[in-house]
């Protein structure tokens, strides 16, 4: 097939701004034979209302204005195909659904794993498991891929600048700056006091991977992969969401509070009182599973919605393990009422 090595200007709508932040207005022009990239300069007083609907203009100048700060980079793509702007873009989408897909083969084998092995840590520490470290530092150090990684992500994603997207990511952030920095603090007060096991470094380290596969996931999927314009119930959605999520964070924390209180008063292991403490074992468990059921809402993905099973098939066996746990130790004393996790069901 033969290519136009020298296509006619092509006039652009002057009515989207956001062709109005590129002083030189350039084109993508793909060859279909060398299969390269092309760029060539338009004059911006060439513009005119016509060709509103020319496809091959928006990609290309939505192509062009997230990648000027490494245009130069592009321009000599023909060297290196591989490094070619649509290569890298259909390379990152490759390994974005990958990643989806493997978000979605480790909940099953998490969820029956876990329901064999408890986790080594907390009331179920146990030897065997090789070194361990300080439980807040393991904390901090396992979720913190979910702060630096998403927020070195998303000023690469397509709608880094969205409002929709800095609005939807911002509950994402709230709750693992709390598990991250806030969380951690809390412990240290009963590590300083002696009052706290070590943590297994293997298991901080298999955290520290899951939370590097999540972040990658939810991030990309707000910050790129996401339709904002084409979401008529975005705020609907998002609302909704964003309810159930707080309602969810609330528990959570609240649980957690008053577990490392207990802690802190010594004297081992106490039934924990008051609240939801009354129906379940596991409240802060239960908050958790709101929590990401509220972000599945809010973000109506794919990647949510696996993360909300995932939290499931990790926080669900646990709590199984927690109340057979306080059962066994606290006898006829621990209230034979209290389900597991999930009040009045399980």
């Amino acid at each position: 097939m033969q290519t136009n090595s020298n296509p006619k200007p092509l006039k652009l709508p002057e009515n989207v701004d956001a062709y109005n932040r590129i002083a030189k207005t350039a084109l993508f022009i793909k060859s279909n034979e060398q299969k390269e990239l092309k760029i060539l300069t338009i004059h911006k007083d060439s513009m005119t209302s016509s060709h509103q609907n020319d496809q091959v203009i928006i990609t290309g100048l939505l192509y062009l204005s997230i990648t000027i700060p490494t245009i130069e980079r592009h321009k000599n793509s023909h060297s290196n195909p591989s490094l070619s702007l649509p290569n890298m873009l259909s390379s990152d989408q490759t390994l974005y659904h990958y990643s989806l897909l493997t978000l979605y083969f480790i909940t099953p084998l998490t969820f029956i794993s876990l329901f064999f092995i408890q986790t080594p840590y907390g009331k179920h520490h146990r030897a065997g498991w090789g070194p361990t470290i300080s439980p807040p530092l393991a904390w901090f150090l396992m979720e913190s891929p979910t702060l630096w990684l998403t927020l070195l992500l998303f000023p690469f994603g397509l709608h880094r600048s969205n409002p929709k997207a800095l609005i939807l990511i911002s509950p994402f952030l709230l709750h693992y700056t709390n598990r991250t920095c806030l969380y951690p603090l809390r412990l240290l007060k009963t590590t300083a006091a002696g009052k706290n096991s070590g943590f297994p470094v293997i298991i901080a380290m298999i955290a520290f991977g899951f939370n590097l596969l999540n972040a990658y996931l939810q991030a990309g999927w707000v910050s790129h992969y996401k339709d904002y314009d084409g979401d008529g119930w975005f705020w609907w959605r998002f609302g909704l969401g964003l309810g159930v999520f707080l309602v969810g964070m609330r528990v959570n924390i609240w649980a957690d509070k008053m577990l490392v209180g207990l802690k802190r008063q010594g004297g081992g292991y106490k039934v924990p009182r008051g609240g939801l403490f009354e129906l379940v074992s596991c409240p802060n468990y239960f908050g958790e599973i709101v929590e990401w059921l509220g972000w599945a809402l809010m973000t109506g993905s794919w990647a949510g919605f696996g993360f909300f099973l995932f939290t499931c098939a990790n926080l669900v066996p646990r709590a199984r393990g927690n109340h057979e746990w306080y059962m066994e130790k606290f006898g006829e004393d621990y209230p034979k009422e209290r389900k597991a996790v999930i009040p009045f069901v399980y």
